[in-house]
């Protein structure tokens, strides 16, 4: 029995920086977690990108959604294991490196140059990679993202969690710019579940936010970035 379904977004760095949260409590707790596709681009597609997001907006979320095909076909051969497996490699290339300067048009996180090396370090073999152009995959991701909406309502971006599937609560979130010390992580969660256990819950929320501290928003590890009303991909809205 699953303990927790997580729906993520591979280019969003929200959902990051939650499923790392997610992942050491689960560890420590040794809870299962479930992962299940949400797609930014997707959620986005009645969307006019050039009015509501910068310019290199469009094609990171599209780089997502090919990320996304990759991991349904992950899926096929290596169970959700190996979607968790390929959501952490994946991630730590995304999240975890240098900031790469965005074009309009083109981003690599959604090519076979980036691919390549993560799906060699992780053993899956590298023909998994012809799924960032099989957009017969999208019908799945589509269902995936229509179920987290049906759950938690249709305002709403990444990361997405129920707890204690298929009838626990689900909400959009939680939303964190950091991560929590590993022996801060547990009490914290322990305060998202509180909420969680209660019907009643709707939301908290803040817009001033600082952002999320990762070597690809130019912050190292152990550094504070200044609080700023700040968005980021998570989000449908413009920021």
């Amino acid at each position: 029995m699953t303990d927790l379904r997580f729906w993520f977004d591979p280019v969003c760095p929200f959902a990051w920086l939650t499923s790392r949260w997610v992942e050491e409590v689960a560890r420590q707790r040794e809870y299962s977690v479930e992962w299940r596709f949400i797609s930014l681009r997707l959620l986005n597609a009645h969307v006019d990108y050039a009015a509501h997001f910068p310019p290199e907006y469009e094609a990171g979320h599209t780089a997502g959604l090919r990320l996304l095909r990759v991991a349904a076909r992950v899926r096929d051969e290596h169970g959700d294991d190996g979607v968790g497996r390929f959501y952490a490699a994946v991630g730590t290339g995304i999240h975890d490196a240098e900031p790469v300067g965005a074009t309009p048009g083109h981003d690599r996180r959604g090519t076979r140059e980036f691919l390549a090396p993560v799906l060699a370090d992780l053993g899956f073999a590298p023909d998994l990679a012809d799924a960032l152009d099989d957009d017969a995959l999208d019908a799945r991701i589509r269902t995936e993202t229509d179920e987290a909406l049906a759950l938690a309502g249709k305002d709403v971006g990444t990361p997405i969690l129920q707890f204690l599937p298929p009838d626990g609560l689900a909400f959009f979130g939680p939303v964190i710019s950091r991560l929590p010390a590993p022996e801060d992580a547990v009490a914290l969660w322990d305060h998202v579940v509180g909420l969680a256990s209660f019907p009643g819950f709707t939301e908290l929320k803040r817009s001033l936010r600082e952002r999320p501290q990762l070597r690809s928003y130019g912050v190292e590890p152990g550094e504070v970035g200044e609080t700023e009303d700040w968005h980021g991909g998570s989000r449908r809205q413009k920021r």
